[in-house]
């Protein structure tokens, strides 16, 4: 019966948690705290946006490494029932607003997730990915950081070659 009890306990003190950090100021400061608190692994410098979800019945399970950004009402989900795995945000990743996250997906370093984007897959380092499910359209030259401004992410992008597209085109050719 006390076994019980504690998960109780703790279930609602994660969504308690969870829903302060929601709504709380401090992207940099308050948010990663609260969240902390609540078991997700977190590195240094990561941003939260306001009402972001990150995974609220097994926050243990999410990782969020250094310089990663989660935007605003992003959902990063590493259960479903009866079925839980990991999801790590790799360093400097960024997740734009309204993305989703299932579980099983690591968002490799530097990548970038486009708004709205559902991400079903892992998405490689240096990727830029978009869409549901979210593929991956673009290789990312720099990373986009404090230290990089939006015109230099934006030049540094270089689009991935389509080869089903090439072999489509190819076909209509004949």
């Amino acid at each position: 019966m006390s076994y019980i009890n504690e998960n109780w306990f703790v279930g609602i003190k994660n969504r308690l948690l969870q829903e302060i950090a929601r709504k709380a100021p401090g992207a940099l400061s308050l948010r990663p705290l609260l969240h902390r608190w609540r078991g997700v692994k977190m590195g240094k410098n990561v941003w939260i946006g306001y009402d972001a979800v990150i995974e609220t019945a097994h926050p243990e399970l999410v990782t969020i490494k250094d310089g990663a950004v989660i935007g605003i009402q992003a959902l990063i989900s590493a259960h479903f029932i009866g079925w839980e795995r990991n999801v790590v945000i790799e360093e400097d990743a960024f997740l734009g607003p309204g993305v989703i996250v299932l579980p099983n997906v690591v968002i490799g370093h530097g990548a970038v997730v486009t708004a709205g984007s559902v991400v079903t897959h892992s998405v490689p380092p240096m990727t830029l990915a978009q869409g549901n499910p979210a593929k991956p359209i673009a290789r990312v030259g720099k990373a986009p950081n404090v230290n990089v401004s939006f015109q230099e992410f934006s030049a540094s992008l270089r689009p991935l070659e389509r080869r089903q597209h090439k072999k489509a085109e190819s076909r209509v050719a004949r």
